[in-house]
C-alpha cells in the first residue's frame, strides 16, 4: 500500500468520524472536538506547504478505502487540493503545529487535547492502511497543570438544594425539573451529559437506582439517596405532565418546549441555583460531581467504589479528589489548631 492517499481530507475524515461513533462508541461531541483539532492541524499544514507536491508523493496505485483497489493519481486532482494533505504530515510537521499553539500561549490542556487528538487520529491511519508509519508515536507534550476543581462545602450544597426545593414550592413544572436535576446531580455524581441522556426506564424510584451510560457508551448503575427520589418524583407525577408534548419521548427531564433538555439548560439551571446562595462558589454540573465525589470520600467510602460510582476507567482520576480531602484537612487544621 502507498503512504499517500489520493482522497480529500474531508473524506478521511468523515471515515474517521465513523471509526469514533461506531467502532470507538465516542458521544457525537467528543467526535466533533476531535474533528475540529484535525482540521485546525490540517489548516496549519497547509499554510507550512505540505501537500504542496503531493503529484511526486503519490505512488501510481494509491488505496482508495471506499473501493478497496488502488487508483490512479489524477493530475487535475492534486492541482485542485484533493489530496489528504494530513496523511502527508511528519513528526516535525506535528511538533511544529504543537509548538506553534505553545509561542500563541495556547492552555496546557489545549496542547495536551490536540495532541491526544493527532494520535487517536494517525494511529487509526495506520491500523486501516492509510499510511505505512505512525508520525505521532514519538510525539510528546507537557502534562497540563492538575488544579484542585471548586467544590461547595456540606453546608453550602445543603443551603443550595434547601433554596431550589423552595423555589419549587408553588409546583411550577421549571422548577420542580431544577430541583430534580440538582438533587440528582449531587447524590449520584453523574455527568451532566449522563443526565440529560436518562429515559424514565432508567429511573428506579423505588431502590433509588439510576442506569446512566457514560464514555464510550458504557453502562454503569448509580444509587441516590431519598430526598433525589421525592424531588425526582415530585416532577414525574407534578411537573413533566404539564410539559409533554406528543414528540417528547421517554426522556426524564423536558426543556420548557416539552423537548429532552439539553446540556446548556442544565448548566444555566445549577449556575442560577448555586449563584442563589451569598458567598458560595458559582459553579456548574461538573462542581456538582467534584463536590459530590469529595463529600462521599470526606464520609470514608472506599476510593474504588468513587471510582465505580463516577465512572472513571482510571483510579488515577478519581485520586485527584483524595487530593481535595486533603487540602479540606489542612485548610480545616489551619484554621482550627492554635499552633497551625
Amino acid at each position: 500500500m502507498g503512504s499517500w492517499l489520493m482522497r480529500r481530507d474531508r473524506d478521511v475524515l468523515a471515515a474517521f468520524e465513523r471509526h469514533l461513533l461506531l467502532e470507538r462508541g465516542r458521544s457525537t461531541h467528543t467526535a466533533l472536538a476531535y474533528l475540529g483539532d484535525l482540521e485546525a492541524l490540517r489548516d496549519f499544514l497547509l499554510a507550512r506547504g505540505v501537500g504542496d507536491h503531493a503529484l511526486e508523493k503519490a505512488p501510481p496505485g494509491a488505496w482508495d478505502p471506499d473501493e478497496s483497489r488502488a487508483v490512479t493519481p489524477d493530475p487535475s486532482v492534486v492541482a485542485e487540493g484533493e489530496t489528504c494533505v494530513l496523511l502527508a504530515a511528519n513528526l516535525t510537521d506535528l511538533r511544529a503545529w504543537l509548538g506553534d499553539m505553545a509561542r500563541k500561549s495556547r492552555a496546557r490542556s489545549t496542547l495536551g487535547r490536540r495532541a491526544a487528538s493527532a494520535r487517536t487520529f494517525y494511529g487509526w491511519a495506520t491500523r486501516t492502511g492509510l499510511i505505512e508509519r505512525d508520525p505521532s508515536l514519538r510525539l510528546a507534550t507537557a502534562r497540563p497543570a492538575r488544579t484542585l476543581p471548586v467544590i461547595l462545602s456540606a453546608a453550602d450544597a445543603a443551603t443550595t438544594l434547601a433554596a431550589a426545593a423552595v423555589a419549587a414550592d408553588d409546583a411550577e413544572p421549571v422548577a420542580l425539573r431544577d430541583r430534580a436535576m440538582l438533587e440528582l446531580l449531587y447524590a449520584s455524581g453523574i455527568r451532566v451529559g449522563e443526565l440529560t441522556r436518562l429515559d424514565i426506564d432508567d429511573i428506579d424510584l423505588h431502590d433509588g437506582l439510576a442506569r446512566v451510560f457514560g464514555k464510550g457508551a458504557r453502562e454503569r448503575t448509580v444509587p441516590f439517596g431519598r430526598p433525589a427520589a421525592r424531588a425526582i418524583d415530585d416532577w414525574l407525577t407534578l411537573g413533566r405532565p404539564r410539559l409533554v408534548r406528543p414528540d417528547s419521548g421517554p426522556a426524564v427531564f423536558l426543556g420548557a418546549r416539552g423537548r429532552r433538555v439539553g446540556q446548556r439548560q442544565v448548566r444555566d439551571a445549577v449556575r442560577a441555583a448555586t449563584e442563589r446562595v451569598p458567598g458560595q462558589p458559582a459553579i456548574g454540573p461538573r462542581g456538582l460531581r467534584h463536590t459530590a465525589a469529595t463529600h462521599i470520600l470526606d464520609g470514608g467510602a472506599d476510593l474504588r467504589m468513587v471510582q465505580e460510582l463516577l465512572g472513571h476507567r482510571s483510579l488515577a482520576t478519581t485520586q485527584l479528589y483524595t487530593h481535595v480531602s486533603i487540602e479540606r484537612l489542612k485548610e480545616s487544621y489551619a484554621r482550627a489548631h492554635p499552633r497551625a
